[in-house]
């Protein structure tokens, strides 16, 4: 057989597509919890602050207050050591990361939150708003889809916050088993 050439059993070699391929640059965290939540989810890490390189376990993502973060943070006791979930508009990235970061939280996620905005089901490149300002927590961007299950739910179960592990390593995973969210239609 031909490299490439597949059969009836097999794919062709240039058509598997690995999970590197998937990743590509991306980060991933996972929600452990409320149930209905329970899947792996995609970031687009922001050109701006730090890496995701420290794992965070068990810790709560939590909707900021304001939704935008564009102003003070009103429930900063709840983000303290946690990861900020925020709503895209308003103001620069950087300016919401700093927010955050200055409430307390460890990591901040955008997302988009309007879903008749053009660019609800696409990442968003986040990057620096060119002024002198710098922020020393990781920031990625959530598909707006993701961003608005996620808000939606946690209100119906009356729930402040998710449970989640950032970064998870999905590296050896094959990505038939990466447990994506079934909204997403993968």
């Amino acid at each position: 057989m031909a490299v490439g050439g597949g059969d009836s059993h097999h794919p062709p070699l240039n058509d598997i597509i690995t999970t590197q391929d998937i990743i590509a640059g991306d980060v991933f965290f996972e929600i452990t919890e409320p149930f209905p939540l329970e899947y792996t989810y995609r970031l687009r890490p922001a050109n701006f602050g730090a890496s995701f390189s420290r794992r965070m376990e068990g810790v709560a993502l939590v909707p900021t207050i304001p939704a935008e973060a564009c102003a003070k943070i009103i429930n900063a006791m709840a983000l303290r050591g946690n990861v900020a979930l925020i709503d895209r508009g308003e103001c620069s990235f950087l300016t919401k990361t700093i927010n955050v970061e200055v409430a307390g939280a460890n990591a901040a996620i955008i997302t988009e939150f309007n879903n008749e905005s053009s660019e609800f089901d696409y990442y968003i490149e986040m990057i620096h708003d060119n002024t002198n300002r710098e922020t020393h927590i990781p920031a990625g961007f959530l598909l707006g889809r993701n961003g608005v299950i996620i808000r939606n739910t946690l209100k119906r179960l009356k729930r402040s916050h998710a449970l989640v592990n950032l970064p998870v390593n999905l590296t050896f995973i094959p990505p038939s088993k990466i447990n994506h969210p079934p909204w997403l239609g993968w």
